[in-house]
């Protein structure tokens, strides 16, 4: 899906500079463009975490030896938890599902109670509300969450003594 987002927004932005070369613009294209960057990046970030394969300075890890990266590799994958956690909390904090619940999912009342507007504003051209394009925070979340508790499940497994679960899931998306 990620892929598939990269490819939209590429053709968006061409589609951008035709129009507009054109001296007929076409305005949601830029927030459609922009949006899809949003749930590309949130989409590629979660399989990220899946492959451990995120944006990182290995220096201080290629030195370690084979036990003590074992445990730099399970304290990573606590604190990817820990802010899996926490992303969970935000989004709770910032969907607050059960005042909408309590306000029997009438979101006029919901907002007089709770003066949150989320599931009210709308986007600037689209006119979506915006609550439909950051709801890839509940789905970032939940891979995020998903894929933390999966790595440090096989880091435990490797420090136990054990063989790394992931190895032979890894091996096979590779062939």
């Amino acid at each position: 899906l990620a892929a598939a987002l990269a490819a939209t927004i590429t053709g968006l932005i061409l589609l951008n500079v035709v129009t507009r070369s054109a001296h007929m613009a076409i305005y949601w294209i830029d927030e459609t463009a922009i949006t899809a960057m949003v749930w590309m990046t949130f989409l590629a970030g979660s399989a990220a975490v899946h492959r451990r394969s995120g944006v990182a300075v290995t220096l201080v890890y290629d030195m370690l030896s084979p036990r003590v990266a074992r445990w730099w590799r399970l304290g990573l994958d606590v604190v990817t938890v820990v802010f899996a956690v926490a992303m969970i909390r935000f989004c709770l904090l910032w969907f607050d599902p059960l005042a909408l619940y309590a306000a029997g999912f009438d979101t006029l009342a919901f907002q007089g109670e709770t003066f949150n507007f989320i599931y009210a504003e709308p986007t600037v051209t689209l006119g979506i509300r915006k609550a439909w394009v950051w709801s890839i925070m509940i789905v970032f979340t939940f891979g995020l969450t998903l894929h933390a508790a999966s790595n440090l499940v096989a880091s435990l497994c490797v420090l136990a003594g054990g063989d790394d679960p992931q190895a032979d899931a890894d091996a096979g998306t590779r062939a």
